[in-house]
């Protein structure tokens, strides 16, 4: 049998030039696994139960027996897949404990030539390391400022500079707001939210200033962790000031592309808070194509829900700029000048 145990240290450098197989069930994989694994389950999620089911009732026999009746004649169908998938016969694999679903996946595949390297503790190894990752301590320099001022594209380009950059909305697939759902694909779990973030993480000098942008403890149905949060409010804010027109003229560019009926359906889930006729006028506004004033209608309902949540922030630690007319290199430019007064660098 050509297999490996590897420890969670050894996955890391692994993991750059292999690919990695995930044996548990389709539903576990959906709940949250190692982001850019593949999911090739030994016990499918209804066999899944059925075992557990037996292995309480009868003990580990009667459902080890049982587990090989249901699986052994998807054994081929297993390999093929595999074989197609990975021509190259040089995996990762594992399962939630590193234990028998991927011990029979790695003699599976060993057999028609694969060689294996088998993650010891499996998923549960890896999974202690993400939450523990998130909840470390960080220097966190966060970049605030109210709707349309363009703080994800200030933080692209940010990155682009070589600076260190967490686009937690990009992670949760939302822009945090009643539209942040248009045109994103679907969230993560909040577990694989944390397994996204840990990923990031990981890359940083942790020494170093991390960029992460103000936001919510929730963005869409993902929550940020307690103690990342808790970091981000305790951090300097370098709040960003634009007028009110280069901010319509941002969110117009973005939003006016998007299909009118899902902008008019996030309308609506604001409704209770908008009022009947601004919601009627803004529904109206996005019918005729009228951007500029529905965005402008909205802006007063998102720049108090700002002012609120700016509040919580410690004002001695907060940096106001105003980037009013300058460009985006300019711009770039005065956050990293920014950034370095703020940690006393020249």
């Amino acid at each position: 049998m050509q297999e490996s145990l590897i420890t969670l240290d050894e996955f890391w450098n692994l993991r750059k030039v292999l690919p990695i197989i995930d044996a548990r069930s389709e539903g576990e994989f959906m709940q949250s696994h190692i982001p850019g694994s593949y999911n090739l389950p030994i016990l499918t999620n209804s066999e899944r139960i059925e075992i557990g089911t037996l292995y309480k009732k009868k003990g580990a026999q009667e459902a080890t027996l049982k587990g090989f009746e249901l699986v052994g004649p998807r054994f081929h169908q297993i390999q093929k897949e595999a074989l197609q998938k990975f021509p190259n016969r040089k995996i990762i694999v594992y399962c939630w404990r590193g234990g028998m679903r991927s011990q029979i996946l790695s003699w599976l595949l060993s057999m028609v030539g694969f060689e294996i390297f088998r993650l010891k503790g499996g998923y549960k190894s890896y999974r202690s390391f993400t939450f523990e990752k998130v909840r470390s301590e960080y220097p966190f320099l966060i970049l605030g400022g109210k709707t349309g001022i363009g703080k994800t594209l200030l933080l692209k380009k940010l990155k682009e500079k070589g600076e260190q950059v967490v686009d937690l909305e990009g992670l949760a697939h939302h822009k945090g707001s009643s539209f942040g759902s248009i045109g994103q694909p679907p969230q993560p779990s909040v577990e694989q939210f944390e397994n996204l973030l840990a990923e990031e993480l990981v890359k940083f000098d942790s020494t170093q200033p991390i960029w992460v942008e103000n936001e919510s403890r929730k963005i869409g149905r993902t929550i940020v962790p307690d103690r990342f949060y808790e970091q981000m409010l305790e951090a300097p804010l370098l709040e960003i000031q634009k007028s009110e027109e280069e901010r319509i003229e941002h969110i117009s560019e973005e939003y006016s592309k998007l299909p009118k009926e899902e902008l008019i359906a996030a309308v609506k889930r604001l409704h209770k808070r908008l009022g009947g006729i601004r919601t009627q006028e803004a529904i109206w506004d996005i019918e005729q194509g009228n951007h500029v004033s529905w965005i402008s209608n909205l802006l007063i309902y998102y720049d108090k829900t700002y002012d609120f949540d700016l509040n919580k922030h410690q004002k001695s630690k907060i940096t106001h700029l105003d980037f009013t007319g300058l460009n985006w290199i300019d711009q770039v430019e005065a956050l990293i000048t920014t950034k370095k007064n703020i940690n006393g660098n020249p």
